[in-house]
């Protein structure tokens, strides 16, 4: 309610101002900066989308959840034996009465298909195998039998023994429409799902050709799902289906970074009987964390998913509690509920205490771990709906959004007043004589403020320098083990060579649907990423001030300049009331507020910045491996890949890396303090406005001000009522009480 009248007194105002200037041939810079932010503040979204990333490997329970998550059983295509969501789909609720999907293809026009189609061709290149055998595509070679598939499914069988400029001539057998994206709509939850279906489930080598020639799967790049407004997904919050090891394709593959990086919540998914280890379930926490770093990123849960499945005579002779007596499969399934809880809890706050910063909102999270069923949810056989845990994640849900909108709704609304209050500083006649003269006292304290800034941003990412080194230093004494064991298989060569082709094509990468994703350029950094972890964290982080802490010396700044402002207005003469005294202190907080979303969109590319250094140096070898065919291929790619790294690290590499890092952070503070200057400038301009005749007598706003001052004061009364009932749930937590008997 408080948005909404905001937002209509703003439009009020603004279509007055209008009004007040539309004959005028020249309009002052004070009102056209007034116009501008009106306008600004009634197009901006009620609330940035709040991504919520279920991260997993196929199988994994994904779809099964968000089906749960959102009440439709069937929705989302459940993983069979050789079946899975084959991209990233968004779903989110939004203001439509009707269910639609839109699916983005890879674009034509901008090669991004013609770039993977030119390497599945490569990729499927005879190679001799010692011997002098010819490779059979599907035997153990998950790169081959991938590509095989991919080349299938869009142009027919026998594509996969075709040559690229054969294939680029030939049409695909679905049908891509020009815009390269096609929309589906239904009244109905079933039907959507029905005409959503074939596109992006992946089919098995055996499936009937004529089902499969609608399957266009390996030519999307991902899928956006909307539903009707609905109470169990808020308007703004966005559950994203992200397959757990990227993709071959570039640009897929850059969608499922940008995907995980953009999510505020990630929850890593692993099905009940794989949460206990494997290198997949650590490869999904590790990549969750890293986007705590590089990314938005502020919460990481485990959700185990099919807690139901339980064999209950094995179960009670691993059973190491004697204490209690398990009566039942439902007795010996919550039991082990709880197990799970306590021991993934405690290891995985271990693993985000080596990784981020001691203070760090993710170690906060009151739960880690969810223990869900969604088989659970719909049958009730063993476990009410409660216990099966689905909906305490929509109540997650529920809560980050509530919190988000709180948080913005209180920023607009307390910016829309000061907007106000600007209007009424137009129109009042305060000006007195020495306004120049104090403004000018000002200005100077800005350049002061500003050159202070400076050096304590040098200071706070002087903290990264000592990590950094050392990383450096450990990665140089550990390269070619951690080299060796990505490229020495205990298996020998068979069913490996192809996929370290797909290795040599991608540049050090290689993310597969159905293996672990290989990063060489990333595992042999990996030392370096150790030692600056918990710093790069803490530099970064929001929260209690620190002088490691980059955003506490820019609210610092701002808080000086208020009180200056604030001085400045006492000294000036103007009431303590005074219009333009509270709107320039309200818009300093406006007018840098953008820094936070710039400094968080940069230190992706700097977190990043040590392995991209990295790949680089390595291409040219990589570039020469993936051309080499015929007996011994393997080794001869291998021998190519140590030599260049080994000449590489002799020449520098890791230092290269390390003073790129550097370079980007030097960027940052660049950016951060044109910027500042910037915003002070305009702020200043706005303060002297008056004086200087910009500004010329304005339509009367008196009432919208009123209305406006009224909003502001609800707020106000919103805020400290929901600090009152914090307090008071506090107290309630705190007192001693008796459990209430479950019913």
């Amino acid at each position: 309610k408080l948005e909404s009248r905001t937002r209509r007194v703003l439009s009020n105002t603004y279509q007055k101002l209008l009004q007040c200037v539309f004959l005028d041939d020249s309009i002052p810079n004070g009102v056209k900066y007034l116009i501008n932010r009106l306008l600004a503040l009634i197009e901006k979204p009620s609330v940035d989308p709040i991504y919520i990333g279920l991260f997993g490997s196929t199988g994994a329970g994904k779809s099964s959840l968000i089906n749960a998550i959102i009440q439709q059983a069937m929705f989302l295509p459940v993983s069979g034996e050789s079946i899975c969501t084959s991209c990233i789909v968004q779903v989110s609720s939004g203001c439509c009465e009707q269910y639609e999907a839109k699916i983005y293809l890879l674009s034509d026009q901008a090669s991004e298909w013609k770039e993977e189609l030119k390497n599945l061709t490569k990729l499927l290149h005879r190679t001799e195998e010692p011997g002098g055998e010819a490779v059979d595509p599907w035997d153990g070679d998950g790169a081959v039998e991938e590509a095989v598939r991919k080349l299938q499914v869009v142009y027919g069988a026998g594509a996969e023994r075709k040559d690229y400029e054969d294939l680029l001539r030939a049409k695909p057998k679905g049908k891509i429409p020009t815009s390269r994206v096609i929309t589906l709509k239904a009244e109905e939850a079933g039907e959507l799902s029905v005409k959503l279906d074939p596109y992006i489930r992946t089919q098995g080598r055996d499936e009937d050709q004529e089902a499969a020639e609608i399957r266009i799967w390996p030519l999307i790049k991902h899928v956006e799902v909307t539903l009707p407004r609905s109470a169990l997904i808020p308007e703004g919050v966005v559950l994203v289906d992200i397959p757990g090891t990227g993709d071959f394709n570039s640009k897929r593959d850059e969608v499922w970074k940008k995907t995980i990086d953009k999510c505020s919540a990630i929850w890593v998914i692993s099905d009940i009987e794989r949460v206990s280890g494997g290198r997949a379930h650590e490869d999904l926490l590790n990549e969750s964390i890293k986007a705590c770093q590089r990314g938005f990123c502020r919460d990481v849960a485990l959700v185990v998913t099919k807690t139901d499945k339980l064999h209950l005579p094995e179960y009670l002779r691993e059973r190491k509690l004697g204490n209690q007596a398990v009566q039942s499969q439902r007795e010996a399934v919550l039991e082990r509920n709880e197990i799970i809880k306590q021991q993934r809890s405690r290891n995985l706050k271990e693993k985000l205490k080596r990784k981020l910063p001691a203070d760090c909102k993710a170690l906060e999270a009151s739960d880690l771990v969810y223990t869900v069923s969604a088989h659970e949810y719909w049958q009730q056989a063993l476990l009410t709906e409660e216990e099966t845990e689905i909906p305490k994640l929509r109540e997650y849900i529920r809560k980050r959004i509530l919190d988000e909108k709180r948080r913005m709704v209180t920023k607009y609304v307390t910016e829309a007043f000061g907007l106000l209050l600007l209007t009424d500083s137009f129109n009042s006649t305060e000006n007195l004589p020495n306004e120049h003269l104090h403004f000018s006292d000002l200005r100077r304290f800005v350049e002061e403020r500003i050159e202070l800034l400076e050096k304590a941003i040098e200071q706070c990412f002087a903290h990264i320098e000592w990590p950094l080194q050392e990383g450096v230093r450990v990665a140089r004494t550990s390269y070619r083990r951690i080299l060796g064991a990505c490229l020495v298989r205990s298996k020998g060569n068979q069913g490996f060579h192809q996929t370290l082709k797909a290795v040599c094509l991608k540049n050090g990468i290689y993310a597969s649907r159905t293996l672990a994703r290989i990063d060489l350029n990333q595992a042999i950094t990996q030392p370096i990423y150790d030692q600056i972890d918990p710093v790069f964290g803490g530099i970064f982080r929001a929260g209690k001030p620190a002088d490691s802490a980059l955003m506490p010396h820019i609210d610092a700044f701002k808080h000086s300049l208020q009180e200056k402002l604030a001085e400045i207005g006492i000294r000036n003469g103007w009431k303590c009331d005074s219009y333009k005294k509270s709107f320039l202190i309200q818009e300093i907080s406006a007018i840098l507020g953008g820094l936070e979303g710039y400094i968080l969109r940069r230190k992706r590319r700097i977190y990043e910045s040590v392995t991209s250094s990295v790949q680089n140096d390595l291409k040219p070898y990589y570039e020469e491996a993936a051309q080499i065919t015929g007996k011994r291929a393997c080794e001869r790619m291998k021998d190519v890949i140590r030599r260049g790294v080994e000449r590489q690290v002799a020449e520098g590499m890791f230092e290269r890396a390390q003073e790129r890092m550097r370079h980007q952070f030097q960027q940052l503070k660049s950016g951060i303090t044109e910027k500042v200057k910037g915003s002070t400038a305009t702020m200043l301009t706005l303060a002297l406005s008056q004086g200087d005749g910009l500004c010329k007598e304005l339509a009367d706003v008196s009432s919208e001000h009123k209305e406006m001052e009224k909003l502001h004061r609800s707020l106000r009364e919103v805020a400290e009522n929901a600090q009152l009932r914090r307090g008071m749930q506090d107290f309630l937590r705190m007192s001693p009480s008796k459990a209430s008997p479950r019913t």
